[in-house]
């Protein structure tokens, strides 16, 4: 079937508007940011022993887990934002969740970003994530610091974050700027995976 010329105007009209982006996703497309991402879902029938190297003894990633970390690694990627470097906690499921958004690309397994139950010094623990959050990424890239909430809150906020304000899976968006790392935002995992939809 052939549409008249005449109709086109009228057809343009009617279709529908496309979603503009969130306005993170045009930001950190230039990069210059930090995103500290708690690791994704857990298997809480599991319990942690305070053990690093013993993945029997830690509570890991759940099957829901993996699957959160690939849609959120898939919709970064098509978002376009550049992720670079990676670095992850050494308790796996952190390590677990940075392997899958870093797709093949080198992770940093560091004690930097080690959970609190796993860190003879907390506050040590905690200072240093601050100081990792702190780092600028190289121009145009963001780092990506999949790590821990009771560590997240207290480097960042000053105090312990409810699950509710960080669930697995989200990002804290984190200026590094030269008076210290300043939140921007935090995005919650089902709004990346949103916006990746529109």
């Amino acid at each position: 079937m052939r549409i008249a010329r005449r109709s086109w105007p009228a057809l343009l009209l009617a279709a529908p508007a496309l979603a503009a982006a969130p306005a993170w996703v045009t930001t950190l497309r230039s990069g210059g940011f930090v995103l500290y991402m708690r690791h994704t879902i857990t298997d809480r029938s599991q319990v942690d022993t305070g053990r690093l190297g013993d993945r029997a003894g830690q509570r890991n990633l759940s099957a829901a887990g993996i699957a959160q970390a690939q849609a959120l690694s898939d919709a970064m990627a098509r978002l376009r934002i550049p992720l670079r470097p990676i670095r992850a906690s050494p308790v796996f499921r952190a390590s677990d969740t940075a392997a899958i958004m870093a797709r093949g690309a080198p992770v940093d397994v560091t004690m930097e970003l080690v959970a609190d139950d796993y860190a003879a010094d907390v506050p040590g623990a905690i200072a240093s994530a601050r100081r990792a959050m702190g780092t600028p990424p190289p121009a145009g890239s963001n780092a990506l610091l999949v790590g821990h909430i009771h560590v997240f809150g207290p480097a960042i906020f000053g105090r312990m974050l409810a699950q509710a304000e960080f669930p697995e899976g989200a990002f804290g968006m984190v200026a590094p700027e030269p008076a210290g790392p300043r939140v921007v935002q935090v995005i919650m995992p089902e709004a990346v995976i949103a916006a990746a939809q529109t």
